[in-house]
């Protein structure tokens, strides 16, 4: 009887359907997956039709072929938050200390508390800083810059681009670079960032 509803129980976490997602979007046949794994392609897809259970280890070797950790496979992705709404009021802000008189900038996300966003989205204010005194940054991904009001000053290697609103600006994000407020009056920009 406690057979049944364990084999329940397992069917509810859909690791069979998760790990077929996976093997679809990376286009491996089981025979493919089979030489990556070591599995063999009869117990894959055993697995995948969640005829079969796997054990941890077995499971952990197939997420580390397809880069992901093992609670990819036990969480309800449906409950992963796809909506959020941010309010002003609750926006983080980085730097934590935006009144620090080094910085040259502060954002307020717009993407926080989504879980695993696609992107990274922010408000930023940018302060008057001299030419060669912003710090610059790095990260991976690539940035996108849209200058809502004032005019910014970004430096990509030892370069300084001008923009004023309404101008745009893309670029590698892994190369160092800052930003400046260049002229009087406050300025804003949406800063989208991707990995």
């Amino acid at each position: 009887m406690a057979q049944p509803t364990l084999n329940d129980e397992l069917r509810r976490y859909e690791v069979g359907e998760k790990l077929r997602a996976l093997r679809l979007r990376k286009k491996l046949g089981l025979v493919e997956l089979g030489r990556h794994t070591g599995l063999s392609p009869a117990l894959l897809s055993k697995l995948e039709r969640n005829k079969m259970f796997p054990t941890l280890p077995t499971l952990l070797r197939i997420a580390m072929v397809f880069s992901v950790d093992l609670d990819y496979f036990f969480a309800d992705h449906r409950k992963h938050r796809v909506l959020a709404v941010v309010r002003r009021a609750d926006r983080l802000r980085f730097p934590q200390d935006p009144g620090r008189r080094d910085s040259s900038f502060h954002f307020e996300s717009l993407t926080f508390p989504v879980t695993e966003p696609r992107c990274q989205a922010y408000v930023a204010t940018f302060h008057p800083v001299a030419s060669g005194k912003a710090r610059p940054h790095e990260h991976a991904g690539v940035e996108v810059i849209y200058v809502l009001s004032g005019e910014l000053g970004v430096t990509i290697e030892a370069t300084e681009h001008m923009l004023e609103s309404g101008d745009a600006m893309y670029f590698d994000a892994s190369v160092p670079h800052s930003y400046r407020r260049t002229g009087r009056s406050s300025c804003s920009a949406l800063v989208f960032s991707v990995a």
